[in-house]
């Protein structure tokens, strides 16, 4: 059976300040600050780190009305530093902050919850809010987070993946009515699965609705370490595998530049933006009669500026050749002291002597025209 052609869900496209996103833009990555939002030093300071790590919009948390009024001053001085990223704030509880945020970001990002009193949704500040995107070329993403359901979801569909989707489809409604379509939308929870779920749960009912709005993947609270990286690979790199997602945030508990690396990682491995090279290797066994670990660190040394290059590094030629089918360039043992060279899937050069195939893989990669110099 024919593997299907990987197909990205087709998205509108959303103005975010002048970094569009959605339709066949890059999928973005973002992050957030965690200093005092009352700090401008501190949370200038920061977010130029984030965007000098290669954070594409940078978002702000604005938990009351002094912190939304800093923001300005913050945004000045961010565009006084020579940097243009877009600035989002995150707004929870108080809608009237979104709509002060709304006059002096490129973003907002509210919670569904937030616009509920008991059982009725508070439709004249939804409205409010609108309007004023609309007059300032405001985006406005709806996030949706499994922990915060308001009680009128919760009492109607559960804590379920689908109270998720008619949370965010609830407003969309409503954004829709009052004609305003600059809209990103997220749905986000610690439990991957219930976040994988969800998100494929909202495209299939945009399809059949006749929807095209971005989407925002994340996996919240997903820890430190070894663990929020895992947890986030899954949880956004399955829904990327499948074709879902316009920009991404890896929420990991550490500084926030910690982030980045994560997210580009997990978009080069699920092929979706290439930012580096590839490099493909077996673990080797006994059929391997090289140092393949001291070959590969080798080879990265020399070639890990190759951006968008597959460079593979196998053991032996029993699987080898066919385990590499996609590599650009291939390394692979070949006997005791000897290696064979491959462009694709075409052998290029037989039995080089192990000491000079490095040099040699380096000439076959300049003969072939895909070299650059560092």
């Amino acid at each position: 059976m024919q593997e299907k052609p990987f197909q990205r869900f087709p998205t509108r496209v959303v103005q975010v300040g002048d970094l569009p996103l959605g339709g066949t833009y890059p999928i973005r990555v973002q992050s957030m600050t965690n200093t005092s939002t009352l700090d401008t030093k501190k949370t200038v300071a920061q977010a130029i780190r984030l965007i000098e790590a290669g954070c594409e919009y940078v978002r702000i948390s604005v938990p009351g009305m002094k912190d939304v009024e800093n923001l300005r001053e913050i945004k000045k001085k961010i565009r006084k530093a020579g940097f243009s990223a877009p600035l989002i704030a995150d707004v929870h509880f108080n809608p009237k902050i979104a709509e002060i945020a709304a006059t002096i970001v490129e973003k907002v990002r509210i919670n569904p919850g937030n616009y509920v009193s008991g059982s009725t949704l508070i439709s004249h500040r939804i409205a409010t809010l609108l309007k004023i995107c609309k007059e300032n070329g405001t985006a406005l993403r709806i996030g949706v987070n499994h922990g915060s359901l308001s009680e009128r979801i919760m009492e109607q569909y559960g804590d379920t993946p689908l109270g998720m989707v008619e949370s965010a489809l609830e407003f969309v409604r409503i954004c829709e009515h009052h004609d305003f379509g600059n809209l990103i939308l997220s749905l986000k929870a610690s439990n991957t699965r219930m976040m994988i779920l969800a998100n494929r749960m909202l495209v299939e009912r945009m399809k059949v609705e006749g929807m095209d709005y971005p989407l925002h993947l994340g996996v919240t609270e997903a820890g430190a370490g070894e663990d929020g990286r895992l947890k986030s690979a899954i949880g956004i790199g399955s829904l990327l595998a499948d074709g879902i997602g316009d920009t991404i945030r890896v929420s990991i508990t550490e500084d926030p530049e910690k982030e980045i690396p994560v997210a580009y990682g997990i978009l080069q491995a699920t092929g979706v933006r290439i930012t580096k090279t590839e490099f493909i290797s077996c673990p080797s066994c006994a059929r391997t009669l090289f140092n393949i670990q001291e070959t590969l660190q080798k080879i990265q040394a020399r070639t890990n500026h190759l951006t968008g290059l597959k460079i593979a590094v196998m053991g032996c030629i029993v699987n080898g050749p066919g385990e590499m089918a996609d590599a650009h360039y291939g390394y692979v043992g070949a006997g005791k002291g000897k290696v064979n060279l491959y462009k694709g899937q075409r052998l290029a050069t037989k039995q080089v002597n192990e000491g000079d195939a490095v040099e040699a893989l380096i000439a076959l990669i300049k003969e072939c025209g895909d070299w650059k110099e560092k």
